[in-house]
Order: C-alpha cells, then sequence, then structure tokens
C-alpha cells in the first residue's frame, strides 16, 4: 500500500501533491501561507492576463479579416458602380445621338413635304396667268388670291401631316409602351440573374483590358460600348424580347387517350422542310411542315410512314442525306431508313438491352452513334456492318450527341448522374466528366462547339464549357422526377418539356423560364385530374421562333415565341 501510494503520488502533478499534502495536515506556517497564496495570485493574473490578450488578439485578427474582406467587397461595388456609371454615360450619349438622327430625318420628311406642296399649287397659277384673257389688274389681284390661298394650303397640310403623324405616333407610342412595359416587367422577374450575368461580363472585359488595355480602348473609343456591355445587350435585347408561345398548328391523334399515342422523339429534317415523329406507336411519321402550319387540321395527314417492330426511342435525321433517318428502339436496334423508298436500309442489332439514343454526325454523313441499356456506346459506320467503336461505360447510357464541329468528340448522358465527354481517336478514358447533376442525365445537345447543354430527372438544366472543363449555369423552373421531357437547344434558346405537361423556354444566360406554354386539358380526360401527361418531345426549327412540341397523348404543336 505505501509502494502504490507512492507511485500514485510520482505519477501526480505538482498541484495534485499540493493539494494532497494539505489534506494530509501538513504543517505549514501562516508565512508561508501567505507567500503560497501570493504566488498563487500571481499566478492567476498572468493566466487571466494572457487568457485576455488571446482573446483580444482572435478578436483582432477576426475584425481585421472582416475588415480586408469588406474593403476587397467595397472596391468591387465601387467598381461596379464605376462600371454602371460609364456605361450609363455611353448609353445616354448612344441614345441621344439616335434621338438627333432622329430629329433630323423627320426635319427633311417636313422640307420635302412642303416643297411637294408648293410644286402642286405653281402650275395651276401659271396655267390661270398664261391664257391671255385676264387683265393685269385681275392677274394681280388673283396672284393675291393665289398667294393667301398657297399659304392656307401650305398650312391645311402641315396640318393634316401633323395629325397625321400625332396619330401615327400615338398610336406607335402606345404600342412600345406596351412592348416596354412588358419588357421591363421580364426584366423586374429575372432582376438578379440579368445583374449577375452583367457584373459577369463587365468584370470580365476588365480584366481583359487591364491585358489589352490598348486594344480594348480602341473599340471604346470606336464605338463607345465596351466589349462586355455590347454582349450584355445582346442578352438583354434578346431576353426581354420575347415573354410568350403561340400555338400556330395542332395535330391531334384519332384516340386522344391511347397510350400507344406517346411521341419519344420528334426531328426537323437537313432542310427544315420536313419533320418526323415516333415513338410507342412503332411507326416513324414524315409531315410537310408547310402543310400542318398552312392547311386545316383535319387535311393533315403524314407524307410518309415507316412501320418498326419495336417501340422507338429517338430519331435522328443525316445531315447531309435529305433521305436518310436513323432510329433506334425498344429491342436495341439502330435502323437507317429512306424516306424516299419507305425501306430500311441497314439494320444493326448489336446492343442487347433498349437503345435509347441515335445520333448522326454533322461533319461525317456516314458515321452515326447509339446509347443503350447494355451500358455501351457504340459508333457505326454505314459502309460497315458491324459497330467499329464500342464503349463500355458500366452504366445505362441514355444520350449521345455529336459534337457539331467534330466526327471524333461526343458525349454521352448516363444512370451515374455524369456527362462524358469522350475522344473517340482515345477512348480508354473521357477527355472530361462533368459532374453536377443529382439524379439520371436524360439528355445531352451541343448549343455550340465548346458549350453543351444537358438534362436531368433531378429536375435542372445544365450548361457546360467543354474546352474549358467548367460549369457555366444552372436552369430551374420545370418539373421533370422520372420522365424524359425533351431538350432542344439553338444559339440563344433551350427548351425543354415537364411534367405538368408545359414547356419551358430559357434564354442561355438566364437561369429562370423566359416564356412557358401548358397544353390544353381535355375535360373527358380520365388521367387529366392525375396530371399523368407530361411533354415528351421538343424540337426547333433551326434558328428561328418556331418550337415543335409532342406530349404524352400524341398531341403535336407548332409554337411560336411572341411577344
Amino acid at each position: 500500500m505505501k509502494t502504490s501510494a507512492l507511485q500514485i503520488a510520482r505519477r501526480a502533478t505538482p498541484l495534485e501533491q499540493l493539494s494532497q499534502a494539505i489534506q494530509q495536515g501538513c504543517e505549514v506556517s501562516v508565512k508561508e501561507l501567505e507567500s503560497l497564496l501570493s504566488l498563487l495570485m500571481d499566478k492567476k493574473r498572468k493566466m487571466e492576463q494572457e487568457e485576455a490578450e488571446s482573446s483580444l488578439q482572435i478578436m483582432l485578427e477576426f475584425l481585421q479579416l472582416l475588415r480586408k474582406r469588406k474593403v476587397e467587397e467595397l472596391n468591387e461595388v465601387e467598381n461596379d458602380l464605376q462600371f454602371i456609371k460609364e456605361d450609363i454615360s455611353a448609353v445616354e450619349k448612344h441614345r441621344m445621338e439616335l434621338y438627333r438622327a432622329r430629329g433630323r430625318y423627320a426635319a427633311k420628311m417636313r422640307m420635302l413635304v412642303n416643297d411637294s406642296s408648293a410644286v402642286t399649287i405653281r402650275p395651276s397659277l401659271i396655267d390661270k396667268q398664261g391664257s391671255g384673257i385676264i387683265s393685269g389688274s385681275s392677274i394681280s389681284q388673283r396672284q393675291g388670291y393665289a398667294a393667301s390661298d398657297t399659304s392656307q394650303n401650305r398650312k391645311t397640310d402641315a396640318r393634316a401631316l401633323e395629325n397625321v403623324h400625332r396619330t401615327d405616333s400615338d398610336s406607335q407610342n402606345s404600342d412600345q409602351s406596351g412592348l416596354a412595359t412588358a419588357r421591363k416587367r421580364s426584366i423586374y422577374a429575372q432582376l438578379d440573374d440579368i445583374q449577375g450575368y452583367y457584373l459577369q461580363k463587365r468584370r470580365h472585359c476588365t480584366k481583359q483590358s487591364h491585358r489589352q488595355e490598348e486594344t480594348v480602348a480602341n473599340v471604346i473609343n470606336r464605338e463607345g460600348y465596351c466589349a462586355g456591355l455590347e454582349d450584355f445587350q445582346s442578352v438583354l435585347s434578346t431576353f426581354t424580347q420575347y415573354s410568350r408561345l403561340r400555338v400556330v398548328a395542332e395535330l391531334r391523334p384519332v384516340d386522344l387517350f391511347h397510350s400507344a399515342n406517346i411521341v419519344s422523339s420528334i426531328e426537323f429534317d437537313r432542310d427544315d422542310e420536313f419533320f418526323a415523329t415516333a415513338g410507342v406507336s412503332r411507326r416513324i411519321k414524315v409531315f410537310d411542315f408547310s402543310s400542318v402550319v398552312n392547311e386545316p387540321a383535319d387535311a393533315q395527314r403524314p407524307v410518309v410512314e415507316m412501320s418498326s417492330r419495336s417501340k422507338l426511342s429517338c430519331l435522328s435525321w443525316n445531315k447531309y442525306a435529305k433521305n436518310h433517318i436513323a432510329s433506334s428502339d425498344y429491342e436495341g436496334i439502330v435502323t437507317i431508313w429512306d424516306v424516299s423508298s419507305r425501306q430500311s436500309v441497314v439494320e444493326y442489332e448489336e446492343h442487347e438491352k433498349r437503345a435509347w439514343s441515335v445520333d448522326f454526325s454533322h461533319t461525317d454523313p456516314s458515321m452515326l452513334v447509339s446509347g443503350s441499356d447494355d451500358c455501351k456506346v457504340k459508333v457505326w459506320c454505314m459502309k460497315q456492318e458491324a459497330s467499329v467503336i464500342s464503349i463500355d461505360m458500366k452504366a445505362n447510357i441514355c444520350s449521345v450527341k455529336y459534337n457539331p464541329q467534330s466526327s471524333f468528340h461526343i458525349a454521352v448522358g448516363s444512370a451515374d448522374n455524369h456527362i462524358h465527354y469522350y475522344d473517340l481517336r482515345n477512348i480508354k478514358q473521357p477527355l472530361h466528366i462533368f459532374s453536377g447533376h443529382h439524379k439520371t442525365v436524360s439528355y445531352v445537345k451541343f448549343v455550340s462547339n465548346n458549350v453543351l447543354a444537358s438534362a436531368s430527372t433531378d429536375g435542372t438544366l445544365r450548361l457546360w464549357d467543354v474546352k474549358e472543363n467548367i460549369p457555366l449555369r444552372t436552369f430551374r423552373g420545370h418539373t421533370n422526377e422520372k420522365n424524359f421531357v425533351g431538350l432542344v437547344v439553338n444559339s440563344q434558346y433551350i427548351a425543354c418539356g415537364s411534367e405538368t405537361n408545359e414547356v419551358f423556354v430559357y434564354h442561355k444566360a438566364i437561369s429562370k423560364p423566359a416564356a412557358s406554354h401548358k397544353f390544353d386539358s381535355d375535360q373527358n380526360d380520365p388521367d387529366e385530374d392525375m396530371g399523368s401527361h407530361f411533354i415528351s418531345s421538343v424540337c426547333w426549327k433551326r434558328e428561328s421562333r418556331t418550337i415543335l412540341t409532342a406530349n404524352s397523348q400524341g398531341i403535336v404543336q407548332v409554337l411560336v415565341l411572341t411577344a
């Protein structure tokens, strides 16, 4: 017990040893206790001071860090305010130039009108004076009347012209006022996104100006706008130009409530003259676009129909051979059809499960790519009977797309929530893997050769820079949790469907919808109350305001973006 107590005492801290000694009744004098207490108090004050100093040091560092961050924010805000001030000055200057030009044009038109009215009056005077019968006094008298008549006529013409201008101006101002109000409403609704895009462009322009001061200065001096402001003006103009979708034509199936009506794919041909639809009905139907738009609904019939053995999932027109169209189906078969003969040209049957997507190359008309539930991407050449490339992705493939400027680069959307970007000359690993979606990537489409759009059942669309390997923007507003609702792009806009039976259009620079359109509900539809209908495919008429849309009932509508 003594040994154990000795070991415990050796392991004890000095404080514990002192506490034990006092508790055990160690003989200590009052003087020694006072000295010990004084030492302890000094130690206590020193520790309290060190703790206070440490606490103040931490607070000081925090405040300095906060001040630094706020100063940076203040500098950024001041720089932004300077951008805005410069841009307001540039816009007002340009606006005044336009007003002056319009004023000069109006003055020139008034002079032309006055000259024309004077010319019409002078010949009548000459005819009257040239008869030779009227006396000189009569002539002078009539000249006075003619002068007064001329003056009166000019006043009348000027008054009439002013009334016409005022009427036209009032009408024009009324229309412009309504349009301006609609545009302002669009800006207020998306103010945060528009502000973010403006500041992003202007800051980027400023960074470039530091690198290329002379070049940018020349641009500003010559045009009055910097490149960032000019780009932003273009975006703001296109974004606020259209705010709704208008139906211009519609195709409805005979049996509206049949489950085989779902249109899985709708695509324009090379020249936008014909479009094809395909889906669960196992038929490819080709329509003449002008006939659909211009003829009555009851007279609209497909110009070509072709039957497939299985349900169809995707279509892709050949970008060079106008009469060739490729299809993928639920049995995994990729078929190339000749529309003119209504027969299949070749069938590829290597996929082991449902093939979801097929796409012809934009640069090589003999090449196409497909993706399937067998987790394989296959590249085909029309000159060969078997696939020329096969990529095992380890996940279901939902969408494949060729880069429009390359026959070697493809984007693949899959059930692993990622987008894989491949160079077909080296398929051991993808060039980039884009991560951000939280559920299956259902569609991939190229906005340009460097910008890719994707859709997912997580209810978002995303833009990616395939050159810099960075995400650009996320779009939200539509509903998409389980179905393939379509995705289509052009140089400015992105359109997709929704499980609310609506079509949504986004401007590529703004993350919220610019316009939307809901398909009309049918009062006799037993499934309408359950909200079971959804948009199943969409397609742009290239570089136009026209969109083809189809839903799960098989209804096809031609929509046009309007103000």
